[in-house]
């Protein structure tokens, strides 16, 4: 998992909307990120569950893995590639657990950490990959959590030896830096809402990895 780390962040009215939301996953899988995320916050499982469906397959036709955002269960019954989980869903022990039941060793769990224990712990446990942030100040959630910094963004990558995707109030600009620290990964979501080119802007996003190598 490496570069250009793509959210689709669907308001409720795209959600009723399945064109616009299909027309905006093929901006950014034209990027060609490590993984697409659906993030839909506050949807049912049933309307979430529909929303991902179609991007299973469009996914599917680009090469590039989907994930669901915060739901294992609507993960499992779509066939999602990835599930990604925070810090108030289901435990990572518990996520496991399932995961095992299910018979889908092969779904990634990715699980949001917000400081060094946090993160130490999640790798400890087994999460396929870890989300570190916000590096930056973050306008995308109502309570963020505190800043860490590109200092503790770099702390963490040598800490852990699993993907570190680095999150939270990342500008394109920033995203070089973000490479230098270590992350294996970075996941914008304003500034690629207000790119007036999102595929662009994920190719943007890709090249600064790519020269970070």
């Amino acid at each position: 998992m490496r570069g250009f780390y793509a959210i689709l962040d669907a308001p409720a009215s795209w959600l009723d909307d399945p064109e616009a939301l299909q027309r905006r996953a093929r901006q950014l899988l034209a990027a060609q990120p490590c993984c697409l995320q659906l993030r839909a916050k506050g949807a049912s499982a049933r309307a979430l569950a529909d929303a991902a469906r179609p991007l299973v397959g469009l996914c599917r036709a680009a090469g590039v893995p989907f994930c669901v955002n915060d739901r294992l269960d609507v993960a499992l019954s779509v066939g999602a590639d990835v599930v990604h989980l925070g810090q108030d869903d289901l435990p990572l022990v518990d996520a496991l657990r399932v995961r095992a039941a299910a018979g889908r060793a092969d779904l990634l769990i990715g699980f949001s950490t917000h400081d060094r224990a946090q993160a130490l712990e999640a790798a400890r446990e087994g999460a396929d990959y870890i989300g570190f942030g916000p590096v930056f100040a973050t306008g995308s959630k109502t309570n963020p959590d505190p800043v860490v910094g590109l200092g503790q963004l770099a702390e963490v990558c040598r800490a852990v030896e699993v993907p570190v995707v680095a999150i939270g109030g990342i500008a394109l600009e920033a995203v070089g830096s973000v490479a230098r620290a270590g992350a294996s990964a970075a996941a914008l979501i304003a500034a690629i809402a207000t790119a007036s080119d999102p595929t662009a802007a994920g190719l943007q996003i890709r090249a600064a990895f790519e020269r970070a190598a």
